[in-house]
């Protein structure tokens, strides 16, 4: 399995890098439409939507990419502060899901079988993080290290959990999580953002708090997406990538992380 996940890291991150670093973002935009109907079909299977509400489902999913370029598109003569005060009510949005809605959603472990709410929260989930991705590519570097984040945080729970990990985080969602994953993710990212702010001679007082609550609301991700697969009795969301499963188990701390770090640093 461990051989699967690096060889699928080792062909999709240069495409990944090459897109992010070369792409004008207008084609960045575009070109991430394509994940992101995946990642709506997959959400429309662990929702259990039929062909029809999957259907409706990725057509808002796709009319919200352009009502949102439309919007905050500088073109049409409205000013910089209009768009960005439109940008930060999605991401605000966004974070309000994460930080309040999310948290009590798996407190409670709630079991949501209705598809128009299920619908509502993939869109809150998804479209977010396209639009972060999308503003966040006019700084390509920018986007590397932050999303460095969130595979770090990863990275280091998997080895810590896997070294040292007794304390299970939360075992009826996801059974291997532990407490010392955990650990081992907030001390690698804390090692990380002061390597970074050190190194840029950046505010060491924005990187560090920032990248740590970045890292929380990528634990606060994986465990929402880990309680709607349970909830569908499936092990991945997909098999789009051998050893990672599908496009949601790779974007699922994502979504939580990247839209609320576009708030903050954009």
């Amino acid at each position: 399995m461990l051989k699967l996940r690096i060889l699928s890291v080792v062909i999709v991150l240069p495409l990944l890098l090459a897109a992010m670093f070369l792409l004008p973002n207008p084609w960045w935009s575009i070109a991430l439409v394509v994940p992101l109907l995946v990642a709506g079909h997959e959400w429309a299977r662990l929702a259990g939507f039929g062909h029809g509400w999957e259907a409706g489902f990725l057509t808002m999913l796709s009319a919200g990419c352009v009502l949102l370029w439309m919007i905050l598109s500088p073109a049409g003569g409205r000013s910089e502060n209009a768009l960005l005060g439109a940008d930060r009510i999605v991401y605000v949005l966004s974070a309000i899901f994460w930080c309040v809605v999310a948290p009590y959603w798996l407190r409670f472990k709630l079991i949501v079988r209705q598809p128009i709410a299920l619908a509502v929260v993939g869109l809150i989930v998804l479209l977010p993080t396209w639009l972060a991705l999308v503003h966040l590519q006019n700084d390509a570097t920018l986007l590397l290290a932050l999303l460095a984040v969130v595979w770090i945080a990863d990275i280091a729970a998997y080895f810590t959990g896997r070294a040292w990990g007794r304390h299970k985080l939360a075992p009826t969602i996801s059974p291997g999580k532990t407490w010392e994953g955990v650990a081992g993710a907030f001390v690698a990212v804390t090692v990380y953002a002061l390597a970074l702010a050190l190194f840029l001679a950046r505010d060491l007082f924005l990187i560090v708090p920032a990248f740590l609550a970045m890292t929380g609301l990528s634990i606060v991700g994986d465990l929402f997406e880990s309680w709607l697969k349970r909830n569908a009795v499936v092990k991945d969301s997909g098999s789009i990538f051998p050893g990672h499963g599908g496009m949601l188990d790779r974007m699922d701390a994502i979504t939580a992380a990247l839209p609320v770090a576009a708030l903050i640093f954009i």
